[in-house]
This record gives structure tokens, sequence and C-alpha cells, in this order.
């Protein structure tokens, strides 16, 4: 079982049931994504992760994202509609699958996980025709954050 799924079973026991049906499924599947029911933006950039790194994407809706991001250690700063458990990493937002792809290459020993902070239009999920905006990646880790990518 991963370091998230031991600390969020002890953050709460309503969430222990959670976390027997989910693990079989974490096992089985290396990404499982948390997001709320109502955020159409996080099936399109599970699309594009689908799409982009040929897996397999679980989507948990039942369990409280607030206690999820605390649970992971996603900065307040950092916060964004979904988050995602890959190979030991967190991945928090419209993280492109490129820098996840890169993260798990170089696999530094100091990052906990990678964030796009809100929902940056043109970012992977927020795409708007040819409207873009400027955004950063951001990676976390006990060291504080730093920038892992810039895209215009």
């Amino acid at each position: 079982m991963s370091p998230f799924m031991q600390t969020l079973r002890a953050s709460s026991h309503g969430l222990a049931l959670f976390l027997a049906a989910c693990t079989s499924a974490a096992q089985a599947a290396p990404y499982v994504m948390f997001r709320d029911a109502g955020c159409g933006c996080c099936h399109q950039w599970a699309e594009h992760v689908r799409s982009s790194m040929k897996t397999e994407v679980v989507m948990r809706e039942d369990v409280p994202m607030p206690e999820v991001k605390a649970a992971m250690g996603v900065p307040a700063a950092l916060v964004s509609c979904h988050t995602m458990e890959v190979e030991g990493y967190v991945i928090e937002g419209h993280v492109p699958a490129r820098e996840i792809e890169r993260l798990l290459r170089e696999r530094p020993a100091d990052v906990k996980g990678l964030a796009v902070a809100g929902m940056p239009m043109g970012s992977p999920g927020m795409e708007m025709g040819n409207q873009t905006e400027p955004y950063d990646v951001i990676a976390f880790g006990d060291f504080g954050t730093r920038v892992f990518a810039h895209y215009d």
C-alpha cells in the first residue's frame, strides 16, 4: 500500500472502507485520480493523460477532496480540482502528461509531486480554442516549491 493510502486511512475512519475497496484498484492501475463529481475538466485532463501515456486512470469521486489533498501533502497555494497518485508521486491539477513522464523518467528524490495551481486556460483539459495563458508546473516537496516547467 502506498504511503498516501496509509496516511489517508489513518486520517479518517470514514475512509477506511473506501481504501479497502480502492486498494485493489490502485494495484491494478498505477494512476489513481481523485476528483469532485461535478467537475467536467477533470474528464478532459484524464483523457489527455490516457492518450499521452497509454495508461488506465481510475477516477474516485467518493472521497472528500480536501482530505485527499491534505493527506497527499499538496500545498494550499497549489490546489486545483483533481489529484492523482502516480508511482508514489502526487500530481495536482492540469499538469501536462509530458511533465509527468519527465518526473517518472528523472525521479528526483526530493520531489513529492507536481502541480499546476488553479485551472489555467490552455492547460491540458482547459483548452478554449486559441486562448491560452502562461502557467508554471511546480515541483513540491520538503524543500518547498520550485518551477519544474513553464508554459507560454
